[in-house]
């Protein structure tokens, strides 16, 4: 898949200071992200902001599904498109999105999938779907968890936020199988949002001790 080094090399150095404003946030545990090779990055969903903030943190460039709206105007959809992101018709289980993403961890690179499979309107952590997990079982690659918290006024449009990333999860820890069946997906999806809400509860905690 064509993503543009160059913009998005330039994205990152423009908006690193307008999102360190905006947000204040603070990255913990990004050094245990895999150096090389593909993986999956599992995260909550919060924001428009939170594709650009994970980014922000690593090194690594991350690649994105994003909602099929997006890319109907033909040049918002080619600007993003460089950047690593392609379209999911979300809730009609989209076979190409799916095959677009396994291709990507193929190659090698990091395939951000939201788990919750859309925004969290509460702020609250949403029931996991199982397209995370579909994807680590059929390509039997890991999985890092990642928590975007928001820990200060919540009704502030530019709350701070911590961006925490968890260890990898190895397939066989997430008990991920190639011939597993439903329950065995539903059972890693819950594993690894137990993982984002292990790390959402203590950045709270941390934060309200000041």
């Amino acid at each position: 898949m064509a993503q543009s080094k160059f913009l998005y090399t330039l994205g990152k150095a423009i908006l690193f200071p307008v999102y360190k404003l905006l947000y204040r946030y603070k990255n913990i545990g990004s050094d245990q992200i895999p150096k090389e090779g593909g993986f999956i990055l599992a995260c909550n969903h919060l924001s428009f902001s939170d594709p650009v903030l994970l980014g922000l943190c690593l090194k690594r460039r991350l690649y994105f599904m994003a909602k099929i709206e997006l890319f109907r105007n033909k040049f918002a959809a080619a600007v993003i498109r460089s950047l690593g992101a392609f379209p999911v018709e979300r809730g009609a289980g989209d076979g190409k999105a799916i095959k677009t993403g396994e291709d990507i961890i193929q190659d090698g690179n990091a395939m951000t999938i939201f788990l919750e499979g859309g925004r969290s309107k509460t702020g609250d952590l949403m029931r996991p779907r199982s397209g995370c997990a579909l994807v680590a079982q059929q390509m039997q690659v890991p999985v890092v968890p990642a928590c975007i918290t928001i820990v200060g006024n919540p009704k502030h449009l530019f709350a701070k936020r911590v961006i925490h990333f968890g260890a990898p999860l190895s397939p066989q820890e997430l008990g991920l199988t190639t011939s597993g069946d439903r329950r065995e997906l539903k059972t890693a999806s819950y594993k690894i949002m137990d993982e984002i809400k292990n790390m959402r509860e203590n950045d709270l905690s941390e934060y309200k001790k000041g």
